[in-house]
């Protein structure tokens, strides 16, 4: 052993926990917190806050009575926190036609109910193996021996065959793979806490020397009631004269009775004497530890493995994070389950950070690879669906713009990169290229000024391949041409480029002049989008005082660039398309033409 771990001290901790499938949960005072390994390998945890009420909270200070209500409250929240973790490591095939027509007729998750069934088949299957069989049992022996009612042997042979069937139960399904598997997490879960126990740095090496037996074990607790309620039952029935009752079916409910009436006292008992016994560890009590201790080893722990470890050891550090911060937020699993209620989270996460909600629409349409005018039809997404999602969203909740994480948008049919070095183009700039297009013929040499990511300059290109023109592309920004230059080689677009701030760079005149300007006023710049503001590059955005600097200075040199007959086409914003005409006073004839929202946003200038 180091010399680090021979100077560490002895700490006491409250947090407990149980093994999950691939996972651990553990429970701090204040939080729960689940560490799951899911398929792809890695970590994830959720962590929650345990909300109880003021009363709840009260009688979790009262001895006796908090025995109750923790196991309770543990039964609730271990069950639910299975669950989850099943959902984390859940099938990641396609859903079957059930799990299709559950979700599409009847909108309801296939794993809810396959949950609250075997919650339900769970509590049945308990109450029939440790309560009904060994009674029965006992019914039938004194059928055969009836000099046993009565007798303090009844009562003997009683505790003798629930102890036979509980070890044979744990026998049994110790011979199941995954609950072996389980039993190893289990074995995590008390070497990490014991382990921080100890005082020593929490790691899988450290962890790996620490016992996997703990005197808090939900395993001894269980064996405590067995013993606790053999004795109790016992004191209980000989004293009420119960095996004075003529009738063997009254008998038989009475003793179950009994036994359902006196849970909450002997599960009282027992966790007064679970934490008694717990605050000391000497050879006295270790003799009362020991059943306790002996079922751990032999059947509900098993040595782990240093990656189940790390698991456990996640879980816990979270459980104290969350303990030690109480304005920690909680965080959940990825998981798979509805489309429409896995959408309706992340807009009301958006809403809240004000974004739009059609980002959201557009996440999952991108991720799922279906229209967004589908997303109201009902279907299942997987784990695996979900985190792609979540990796996307995460990100835009920073405020970055959707566009520049997804890395590039579809415009006029072609696949354009974006990132901050480039404008992202809007729909408004899709229906200028088409308005160029358009007005492009046969052999025409056509410029695209301001060119940014290359998008209008590589649509004309394309659209208009079979009317043998040239295209060139020209941007005072060097890190935008290298934007555009790999959007041109990615789709095969001819496309000359030139640096140049506006026709400084540029040679020759051209029949077409294609320009979307920044045209924005320099005041209003802060009034824009966050995403818009602080993302993209303010060169493409900001037109000066009145949004008009760059029409200027295209209309005091247009004429040297453009043919006889060529035509300028330009985008402008929301109300500045008459004060545009005004500075191209010079012209043979114009055109306004109107966006699909109604608005005058672009002009065909004819010179």
């Amino acid at each position: 052993m180091s010399e680090k771990k021979k100077k560490t001290k002895t700490k006491r901790s409250s947090i407990g926990g149980q093994a999950v499938l691939e996972g651990v949960m553990m429970m701090g005072s204040t939080c729960m917190a689940t560490a799951v390994r899911d398929p792809e390998g890695e970590i994830q945890v959720e962590a929650r806050r345990i909300n109880r009420s003021p009363k709840t909270a009260k009688a979790c200070k009262i001895p006796f009575v908090r025995g109750i209500v923790n196991m309770f409250g543990s039964l609730v929240r271990g069950t639910g926190a299975l669950m989850r973790s099943a959902e984390v490591y859940g099938d990641e095939e396609e859903a079957g036609n059930l799990e299709k027509v559950l979700a599409e007729k009847f909108k309801i998750n296939l794993m809810s109910v396959v949950s609250v069934v075997s919650v339900c088949l769970g509590v049945a299957l308990a109450v029939a193996l440790f309560l009904v069989l060994p009674n029965l049992i006992v019914s039938g022996l004194k059928s055969l021996f009836p000099s046993l009612t009565g007798s303090v042997w009844e009562y003997i042979i009683l505790g003798v065959i629930k102890l036979v069937i509980y070890f044979a139960y744990l026998g049994i399904i110790l011979l199941l793979k995954d609950i072996r598997r389980l039993y190893m997490y289990h074995g995590a879960e008390h070497k990490t806490i014991t382990c921080y126990e100890k005082g020593l740095e929490l790691t899988p090496e450290n962890a790996r020397g620490c016992s996997r037996l703990h005197s808090r074990c939900g395993t001894s607790f269980l064996f405590i009631v067995l013993a606790i309620n053999i004795l109790i039952i016992s004191l209980v029935n000989w004293g009420l004269g119960v095996a004075e009752i003529e009738s063997n079916l009254l008998q038989f409910l009475a003793k179950l009775g009994i036994e359902i009436v006196l849970l909450p006292v002997i599960t009282g008992v027992s966790y007064e004497i679970l934490k008694f016994l717990a605050k000391f560890d000497n050879w006295f009590v270790n003799i009362f530890k020991a059943p306790g201790y002996f079922m751990q080893k032999v059947f509900t722990t098993r040595e782990p493995t240093d990656d189940m470890l790390e698991v456990a050891i996640a879980a816990f550090k979270k459980a104290l994070e969350m303990d030690a911060d109480p304005d920690m937020e909680e965080t959940e699993f990825v998981t798979g389950g509805m489309l429409t209620q896995k959408l309706k989270a992340t807009k009301e996460k958006f809403a809240k950070k004000d974004i739009d909600e059609s980002d959201a629409e557009w996440i999952y349409s991108l991720v799922l690879d279906i229209p967004r005018s589908e997303l109201t039809s009902e279907r299942i997404i997987s784990p695996a669906e979900v985190k792609a999602v979540k990796e996307i969203v995460d990100k835009r909740l920073t405020g970055r713009p959707l566009w520049y994480i997804i890395g590039d948008v579809d415009f006029c049919g072609c696949k354009i990169k974006v990132d901050e070095r480039v404008l992202i183009p809007r729909p408004e700039t899709e229906q200028l290229a088409d308005i160029a297009i358009k007005t492009v013929e046969e052999g025409d040499k056509v410029l695209d000024m301001c060119t940014g990511s290359g998008c209008i300059a590589i649509a004309m290109a394309k659209g208009c391949a079979g009317k043998h023109i040239s295209v060139t592309a020209a941007d005072v920004s060097d890190a935008a041409l290298m934007v555009a230059r790999q959007n041109a080689v990615d789709n095969e677009a001819v496309v000359h480029f030139v640096q140049s701030d506006l026709f400084d760079g540029v040679r020759g005149r051209f029949n077409v002049i294609v320009c979307n300007p920044p045209y924005i006023k320099s005041s209003d710049i802060h009034t824009l989008q966050k995403e818009v503001r602080d993302y993209e590059p303010r060169i493409a955005l900001d037109g000066g005082d009145d949004g008009l600097d760059i029409y200027r200075s295209i209309a005091k040199v247009i004429n040297r660039y453009i043919a006889r007959g060529g035509m300028l086409i330009l985008e402008c914003g929301e109300g500045q398309a008459d004060e545009i005409l005004k500075i191209f006073s010079r012209r043979d004839y114009a055109m306004v033409i109107k966006d699909l929202y109604g608005v005058d946003r672009f002009l065909k200038i004819a010179f």
